[in-house]
């Protein structure tokens, strides 16, 4: 049993007495990891009633302090006060049972269970010894309903979307009616309308008296909603401000310990006019209809859309991972016969899925495997026989190239930042060499250094011919990163609009499916 915790889960702690007393505290922690210090001397306070943000790079120990508070791990040496008492847990469970959630950046819902079961996962409500189905659909309906999200809560979690299953992760921790609700990267994989309504949640919570932590890549966001500011850098503490005494540029400088005054290289990538991927007609039943698309070579295509207007649904029919009951696909005008991701690797086509734990990456095995798992042959000789230095050296290059923060080639995936994760897929797909590459949002939960980062890798990649395909719910990344960009609705193309002569609020109309806005011509 934790430390302070009495027999029926609640803490023995004196009650708080005004709104903005401290209400979670953790006072030189240190994590390590066989290699790895994730965190040394680490320091934080969260008061009741305000968001306080966690900053930092990838590999800065973020995750690791929130998992600390939420019992997923001891930390090696240090204390957290919860309420004024020293504390511990040895498992989420015993957190949750004293009002502490978090919300993982790696999604933790079981597939083939309901998304009301999800939510009241261990905590169903019961007549008798039965669970009280009518309760539970009902008790889950008013969770999502808070969020403002039109979700059935008895839809199998396996049916929706990776921003719909982000949904239900955030109503799963409103349910536990929690005093301290952590949120990791919570608008990773949001629209710009569903971050608004999670924003107008936070402001409730807050108002509630709900300590807040709050980790986002996206700074720009914070302003409306964060009243503290934490730096990490390198696992170790460097500053606390308030908000809006600081800047978004000060933040940066000290995650990264340089200025960073440019979001997007200056673009030396040109599209041709050889189209080297052509879409005609595409329709999966009930999904997407008569989608067509041209791609050039050297260009990077953006898809836009609100959550669930087909972008990431198409691409999976393009890679094979699904199937296209219309239409035709070609690359290089050579109409292609995919039946499945294999095909589509084989003619050239590469996808960087945006649930990367699940299908981008083999997480029990270790960085290099993972690097070269697209491309085995690459590294083996004529009889299939791993050339072991190749193997070796074609690791060591991609993690050079991609500043991957590993303690060696070794090292399970696992137990890697979700960004780092994120730029080993990379890697792998940029060995494969191959002509198209589709990226379903790259830089989701990867920090603003690393982000620069892969968008020179893929303006480099435009710059050498291959054409490139960017679906992203950032729009400044899309009229940052793009040429032209494809706004999707209901499951069509609303309008394909050159970057340069568009803005966000056109592309709002088109995906809300009102067209070209008035003034426009």
């Amino acid at each position: 049993m934790p430390s302070g915790v009495i027999a029926d889960g609640r803490i023995d702690a004196p009650p708080i007495r005004a709104a903005g007393e401290t209400l979670l505290s953790l006072e030189n922690i240190c994590k390590e990891f066989p290699g790895v210090k994730a965190l040394q001397g680490v320091h934080f306070n969260l008061r009741r009633g305000e968001v306080h943000a966690v900053c930092g790079e990838n590999g800065a120990g973020k995750s690791t302090l929130m998992k600390i508070i939420s019992g997923v791990y001891a930390p090696t040496s240090g204390r957290l006060v919860y309420k004024g008492q020293p504390c511990s847990f040895a498992s989420p469970l015993e957190a949750e049972a004293v009002g502490i959630a978090i919300i993982h950046q790696e999604l933790n819902l079981i597939p083939h269970l309901s998304v009301a079961e999800n939510i009241y996962l261990a905590r169903e409500p019961r007549r008798g010894f039965f669970v009280d189905r009518k309760a539970l659909r009902a008790n889950a309906k008013a969770c999502l309903d808070r969020l403002g999200v039109a979700i059935d809560p008895d839809r199998l979690v396996r049916e929706l979307s990776v921003a719909q299953c982000q949904m239900v992760e955030i109503a799963k921790a409103l349910s536990l009616d929690a005093q301290v609700l952590i949120m990791d990267e919570p608008t990773s994989s949001l629209t710009e309308q569903e971050t608004r309504l999670l924003f107008k949640v936070i402001h409730d919570l807050r108002a509630s008296g709900v300590g807040i932590v709050y980790i986002s890549h996206r700074l720009d966001e914070m302003a409306e909603i964060v009243d503290r500011v934490t730096v990490l850098r390198d696992g170790r503490y460097i500053a606390t401000d308030d908000f809006a005494a600081t800047s978004v540029d000060a933040i940066v400088a000290r995650m990264v310990g340089r200025s960073l005054e440019e979001k997007f290289p200056e673009r030396r990538a040109r599209p041709t006019t050889d189209v080297i991927l052509s879409a005609r007609g595409l329709t999966r039943h009930r999904v997407f209809q008569d989608i067509d698309f041209d791609l050039y070579r050297g260009e990077i295509l953006g898809f836009a859309g609100l959550m669930g207007a087909g972008r990431t649904e198409v691409a999976r029919a393009i890679f094979g991972a699904d199937t296209l009951d219309a239409g035709t696909v070609s690359l290089e005008g050579r109409v292609l016969d995919i039946r499945s991701p294999r095909d589509a690797i084989k003619a050239g086509l590469a996808y960087l899925s945006e649930d990367r734990k699940a299908q981008g990456l083999a997480v029990k095995m270790p960085v290099d495997a993972n690097m070269t798992l697209a491309n085995m042959e690459a590294v083996s000789n004529r009889f299939g026989v791993i050339d072991f230095t190749r193997h070796a050296e074609v690791a060591k290059e991609y993690i050079d190239l991609l500043s991957i923060k590993t303690p060696s080639p070794d090292q399970p995936v696992r137990l890697l930042s979700g960004g780092n994760q994120q730029k080993i897929i990379i890697g792998k797909w940029l060995f494969r060499q191959s002509r198209v590459l589709i990226f379903d949002e790259p830089t989701r939960g990867i920090d603003v250094g690393a982000k620069f980062a892969i968008y020179q890798i893929m303006d480099e990649l435009a710059a050498k011919g291959i054409g490139v395909i960017l679906i992203s719910s950032e729009l400044p990344e899309i009229l940052g990163m793009t040429d032209r960009v494809a706004v999707f609705h209901h499951g069509r193309i609303a309008g394909v609009l050159e970057t340069a002569a568009t803005s966000q609020e056109e592309i709002m109309h088109f995906a809300s499916g009102y067209g070209r806005p008035a003034g426009r011509g």
